[in-house]
């Protein structure tokens, strides 16, 4: 009776091992955002005549994690170059006429969620070559001139271009004070705003909301 009993208690606890083991090893490894890589700027010259489809997954792949930044200079700025502009570059590099919406919503992911303003730059000067008549994108590509590289001629540019091409009349008006005397304080929230209304991503609608809460803060603190 002993002789079989102590080959099934064997039997037993290494089923028991065996179970555990499993246990600890079948759950799947969670990656770690940081473990990302930007994808090989080769990549666009193995497209092999499916440009739109290799641009979409790219595009695809950016909005999974359009907030982003895997370098942070500080609190608010996120490194040039980031994952998520190498990610969307690539993208309008495979693919240049990339959708206007596309392009808009690249660029404000880069400047209003993670602050990666050397690459928005880049976006939105590719945007407006390719789309000088959308007023969505040039109106957009203003804002970023004015806020983030600080050029208010350029900024007075752009939004005469997208004046001309379908934006709201004040826009004329915002243009020429620019190129005037450079003052936009008046117009800052009408910005906001009218980004607003053209913007379907939750996320860089929240943040234009935060900076409209931080031009009132700021024009309250300035009353007192």
């Amino acid at each position: 009776m002993k002789f079989f009993l102590i080959p099934q208690i064997g039997l037993i606890a290494i089923s028991a091992l065996f179970f555990s083991v499993t246990l600890i090893y079948s759950k799947p490894v969670e990656k770690k955002r940081s473990d990302y890589l930007p994808p090989p700027v080769a990549v666009k010259y193995l497209s092999a005549g499916l440009n739109y489809q290799i641009a979409d997954s790219l595009w695809l792949r950016a909005l999974q994690d359009f907030d982003y930044c895997e370098n942070k200079m500080n609190d608010n700025e996120c490194r040039g170059k980031s994952w998520l502009f190498q990610t969307l570059n690539l993208a309008t590099e495979i693919d240049p006429m990339f959708e206007p919406l596309m392009y808009r919503a690249a660029g404000l992911a880069l400047t209003v969620i993670i602050s990666d303003y050397a690459g928005a730059s880049i976006i939105f000067d590719k945007a407006v070559k390719h789309y000088p008549n959308n007023w969505n994108v040039t109106y957009v590509a203003a804002y970023h001139a004015l806020y983030e590289e600080k050029d208010k001629l350029k900024a007075a540019h752009l939004y005469e271009q997208a004046a001309k091409t379908g934006a709201p009349n004040w826009v004329y008006s915002l243009a020429g004070r620019l190129a005037k005397d450079g003052g936009e304080d008046e117009y800052s929230q009408k910005i906001l705003e009218g980004m607003i209304a053209t913007n379907q991503d939750e996320k860089i609608i929240k943040r234009l909301r935060d900076k409209i809460a931080e031009i009132e803060a700021s024009r309250k603190s300035l009353k007192k």
